[in-house]
């Protein structure tokens, strides 16, 4: 069993920050992926989202997912479904301007506590990308900057759970596929698991972990490090045990962000040979993105080498 990267920031500004560093630098090379333990998120306020996520699904959700199924008949295959996930899903927009106010069933206190937890999560994203400006040799707040676009960066979550399954094997809770954006920060459920990555052509749970909180890299920073840093396959098993918890915030450029390498990560040779990511508009990239989620990463990147000229060359430091 490989060792799945945990990392506790509780030392981040003392003693330990070299020794962290280094781990969350291997993480980012390695792994793509890695949990992190005393990221400083109140673990009441954690606890209280979980109850509330649960109590919502069981309220507002549970029956909807069931008949779902059953008019889908995904209570009954006897083949591999490739075009469906097991999940039963909803989603939240907290920048560039909330939506919370919006979204049906939610009750105030669950509102109150999913903003608050919002909040403090967008705060870590930040520490983080700095942290990862620091390991590459980028100034600090460049992630940031390049993720801003005219209106700041996009900042939602989807909160899922993965019902209990009589078909495992045949259904995925979530089929496997690379995130499109920037930086991931997921609470999942302690004690059902289902989150795998791809690492080394091995299928590697992420494990569950009380007050944890999963990062993983997306499709944006694959661009910005030239593939220094790469987004990784992942997916979720649907379970027989239970309904597994699932609260997954995405901080992502803005629509109107221009992507493409940080020049100070550009070796001559690297572009000598041409070995360089496209420069493109986030939302161009979300247009491929929606058609070809399930697909491997690679033909989406190239489908946007060549079309933005009109954005002109990256600047070689």
């Amino acid at each position: 069993m490989m060792n799945f990267p945990i990392i506790s920031l509780e030392r981040i500004n003392g003693e330990e920050r070299k020794h962290t560093m280094e781990k969350i630098k291997d993480a980012c090379e390695n792994w793509g992926f890695f949990e992190l333990v005393n990221h400083g998120i109140p673990h009441d306020l954690m606890d209280t989202l979980e109850r509330l996520t649960k109590e919502h699904y069981r309220k507002c959700m549970e029956q909807r997912f069931r008949e779902f199924v059953s008019n889908r008949g995904l209570d009954a295959v006897q083949t591999e479904v490739k075009d469906m996930d097991w999940e039963s899903t909803f989603h939240v927009r907290h920048l560039p301007e909330s939506n919370i106010s919006e979204v049906p069933d939610l009750s105030d206190e669950y509102r109150k506590v999913m903003k608050e937890f919002a909040f403090r999560l967008e705060k870590l994203a930040e520490e983080l990308l700095d942290l990862l400006c620091e390991n590459l040799g980028l100034e600090k707040g460049y992630l940031k900057k390049a993720f801003y676009g005219s209106r700041g960066p996009t900042f939602g979550t989807k909160v899922a759970n993965y019902p209990q399954c009589p078909n495992p094997e045949l259904v995925k809770g979530l089929r496997a596929h690379t995130d499109a954006g920037g930086i991931i920060l997921l609470f999942q459920d302690d004690k059902v698991s289902g989150l795998q990555l791809l690492k080394d052509g091995e299928w590697v749970d992420v494990p569950p972990m009380r007050h944890s909180i999963v990062v993983n890299l997306g499709d944006q920073l694959e661009v910005i490090t030239n593939g220094k840093y790469k987004s990784v396959e992942h997916r979720v098993i649907a379970q027989t045990n239970g309904t597994r918890m699932s609260i997954a915030s995405f901080y992502n450029p803005g629509s109107d962000a221009v992507i493409y390498p940080a020049p100070k990560l550009l070796e001559k040779e690297t572009v000598e040979k041409n070995n360089v990511y496209p420069k493109f508009v986030f939302e161009e990239y979300m247009k491929i993105y929606a058609g070809l989620k399930f697909h491997a990463k690679e033909p989406r990147f190239e489908a946007l080498k060549g079309s933005n000229e009109n954005l002109g060359p990256i600047a070689i430091i």
